[in-house]
């Protein structure tokens, strides 16, 4: 039962699809509303370049029997995915394990914890990625931003319960300092994304992205146990949490992007690829 109970701890510890790939600076730019199905068009530039979806002005109503037409009402924004046919098995076997282990767990989770409980857990969490924000923030040559993530985080820890509460939410300059995160870090200096891949259990990332993620991983003081913990099976429960109290919202996330999708793979790398977009602006 013990090594059972250690196997889904180490899974979910390992998993931060949750808590990485998708964090709040990369909500942005929300999924595909159901009124606007993720429709795509296959790009003619090349096998390994796909169109991400951009809705724009059309007139024409969405017909069951007609999809082609709705693919043609997308503008083509070109990315690099030469690995589209591993990438699309990927994204086939994550969506099932959301499903079959994910999903179950999240449901658990919303029913044992009320909703106040769980969005201190969430806001403790965030508070406590701090070194993420500040060490980003000085890469990029944003000083400022460094002196206010860091007054964020005192105001937060202090007079917040640890970050439980988001007392900075109330501070005007505080309120709404943007995420950094390590793949912002490398946009900001002017690299591209490189290739597009979907990881096992990690969900839509890209070359950049993915070495970011690295960064930020071990950077995050969640994780830290992990690496200086030794055998000690207790390491692996805080980043367990953290992946556990992600789960509601950002598989919500998911289910949007894909929502009425015609091609869900193209439906939800869309979504990743100009949420990143629209994350590197701020």
């Amino acid at each position: 039962m013990k090594s059972h109970l250690l196997s889904m701890l180490a899974v979910v510890a390992i998993t931060p699809l949750f808590t990485q790939c998708t964090s709040a600076s990369r909500k942005a730019a929300a999924a595909p509303s159901p009124a606007a199905p993720a429709a795509v068009t296959r790009s003619k530039a090349g096998k390994g370049r796909e169109a991400d979806l951009k809705p724009v002005a059309t007139t024409s109503t969405h017909k069951a029997a007609g999809a082609k037409d709705d693919l043609e009402e997308y503008a083509v924004v070109e990315i690099n995915d030469p690995l589209e046919k591993l990438n699309r098995g990927t994204f086939w076997l994550n969506d099932k394990l959301y499903l079959v282990i994910f999903r179950p767990i999240s449901k658990g989770y919303e029913t044992v914890l009320p909703k106040p409980l769980r969005k201190g857990i969430d806001n403790a969490f965030e508070n406590v990625k701090f070194p993420v924000r500040f060490v980003n923030s000085l890469l990029q040559g944003k000083i400022k931003g460094a002196g206010l993530q860091t007054g964020k985080f005192v105001v937060d820890t202090v007079a917040g319960l640890g970050g439980m509460i988001r007392v900075s939410g109330h501070i005007d300059g505080l309120a709404d300092l943007p995420d950094e995160d390590t793949g912002k870090t490398f946009a900001r200096w002017g690299m591209g994304h490189g290739f597009y891949f979907v990881i096992p259990f990690l969900g839509p990332s890209s070359l950049r992205d993915g070495v970011g993620l690295v960064g930020d991983y071990a950077m995050n003081p969640v994780n830290w146990g992990i690496y200086w913990g030794g055998d000690h099976d207790w390491t692996l429960i805080p980043p367990s949490a953290n992946t556990l109290r992600a789960l509601p919202t950002q598989l919500g996330l998911y289910d949007d992007a894909k929502r009425d999708a015609v091609d869900a793979y193209i439906a939800i790398r869309s979504a990743y690829v100009q949420n990143r977009a629209a994350a590197v602006k701020k």
